[in-house]
């Protein structure tokens, strides 16, 4: 996109112009219903009469999210300009919006997409929304973690070579442990086939910004990426940035995303991602060379506990492990006795320590922008007594986290599909219509149109004792499963 002007990141379009109107005392007798607070006192006093004030419905002097002219536009190309893509469209719907947008916008039923299994559901979702067939390229796993890897090259050239009217190949980068593909080399085997490649970087902004990081989608050349401004960035929750590169089209892509989300586009969840990606332009080298700092301290302490093992760079194989997100830190459990789930349990229900996940081997806690390196020593101090206290013999511990499906049917037959419940332990062997997952990661073990077989529900049964979120399935207690009426072969 051509610019006839050096933007200036020190501007925040939205963020100034919600300021003026804050200033210009404007009677309302339009939505939102709480008319500035007046109408929801107790609202006002949860959240505070600054943050109220300028929840406001798009008007003129405030420009329109689903169709922008003026200073969400103008936030628009600031951001693509900080982040290095020809567009940028700010996301209210979460990066779950973003993503789903990058599917519908390069697929329609019938059409193959290359991804690897340990997608979010939301890449799934999509597909169950557009009718697109998946063709999963199956990570590797590392054994000893017991967490899938990225894409190996050969993988991905074989998957292309085999579907070669495959429309687009989309690339997690990174995964939520911090493990990264080779992108370049996957955006060029895409683009040779004359396939579009998508990049899910919910878990990677700070490589815009941060030095010696990964390689972003945008740099590494790939089409598209949904980014979760969110998670490392410092927007309020549900704010998400999604970057094309040049040869999408941006009215396309904007005629996508207005076919779900919303016409009320948040004012306060805008003025976020425009307030935090002029802190990120202005500042982001500076703070995420401190975010790595702490993780690298925090690995170097947690590991000479014993019996912990914070996994980083060591990992990287040129291949699978292509690369490592320094700033993640992902904590292997196992050889303590306990599975990354029950150390999550213990860290907020002993030591009120509110990490971001844990799985069957592993626990995350995800550092970025707004940690400071006393909260890391007190991780750090809680881990140590935690294995002091309940370190127990692990040998009967599971190891495997990723399970290799069988894909039956596409993901929008199985959904749709007619279905009926039957227990868990009758469902050996059918074709699953629902998801089942452990949320976070939202990584599904099972997804719709996927053969459920005795491993799977051992692993299903085996979360479930542990304590880990399970969601997806229409039986809240997962002791039933939907599965489709008529067998398919």
């Amino acid at each position: 996109m051509k610019r006839e002007h050096i933007p200036d990141q020190s501007k925040a379009p939205i963020y100034e112009a919600l300021q003026t109107f804050r200033q210009m005392r404007v009677v309302p007798f339009d939505v939102p219903g709480h008319k500035r607070g007046r109408g929801n006192p107790e609202l006002t006093r949860f959240l505070g009469e600054q943050c109220v004030s300028i929840d406001v419905n798009s008007m003129k002097p405030l420009d329109n999210l689903c169709h922008p002219i003026s200073v969400i536009r103008q936030a628009e190309e600031l951001a693509a300009d900080a982040f290095g893509a020809a567009h940028a469209f700010l996301m209210v719907g979460g990066t779950t919006s973003s993503v789903q947008t990058m599917v519908l916008a390069t697929c329609k039923r019938g059409d193959k997409i290359i991804m690897p299994r340990n997608v979010h559901r939301s890449v799934i979702n999509a597909l169950v929304l557009c009718g697109a067939i998946p063709v999963y390229v199956n990570p590797e796993v590392d054994h000893r973690l017991g967490i899938s890897l990225g894409m190996k090259r050969e993988q991905v050239a074989k998957a292309i070579r085999e579907n070669p009217d495959a429309v687009a190949v989309l690339v997690n980068n990174p995964t939520y442990y911090g493990i990264c593909s080779d992108l370049r080399s996957i955006v060029k085997m895409a683009h040779d086939a004359g396939m579009y490649c998508l990049a899910d970087e919910a878990h990677g902004t700070h490589f815009y910004f941060g030095e010696n990081m990964p390689v972003s989608a945008m740099a590494a050349g790939a089409d598209m990426a949904a980014v979760s401004m969110h998670k490392s960035g410092g927007s309020l929750t549900q704010s998400s940035l999604l970057l094309t590169g040049p040869n999408i089209q941006e009215g396309h892509v904007r005629k996508i995303i207005n076919l779900t989300q919303t016409t009320s586009g948040s004012y306060l969840l805008m003025s976020s991602l425009d307030i935090s990606r002029r802190n990120l332009a202005l500042r982001g080298k500076e703070v995420f060379r401190h975010v790595v700092s702490m993780a690298e301290y925090a690995r170097e302490e947690i590991n000479a506990i014993g019996g912990y093992y914070a996994f980083g760079r060591e990992l990287v194989n040129g291949d699978s492990i292509f690369d490592f997100d320094p700033t993640k830190l992902s904590v292997h459990t196992r050889d303590i006795g306990l599975a990354g789930i029950e150390v999550y349990d213990l860290l907020r229900d002993e030591y009120d320590i509110q990490i971001e996940f844990g799985d069957i081997g592993n626990i995350l806690a995800y550092l970025s922008i707004g940690d400071r390196y006393q909260e890391l020593e007190r991780l750090v101090s809680a881990l140590a007594e935690i294995r002091r206290r309940y370190q127990t013999d692990g040998s009967g511990l599971m190891n495997q986290e990723y399970i290799d499906p069988e894909v039956v049917t596409s993901p929008q037959e199985a959904f749709y599909a007619d279905k009926r419940s039957v227990p868990l332990e009758d469902s050996v062997g059918k074709v699953c219509s629902e998801f089942v997952m452990c949320y976070p990661p939202g990584i599904p073990i099972l997804a719709p149109g996927e053969r459920i077989t005795a491993e799977i529900l051992d692993y299903i049964r085996y979360a479930k004792a542990k304590g880990c979120s399970m969601t997806g399935t229409e039986d809240p207690e997962i002791e039933r499963i939907n599965i489709l009426a008529e067998e398919v072969r």
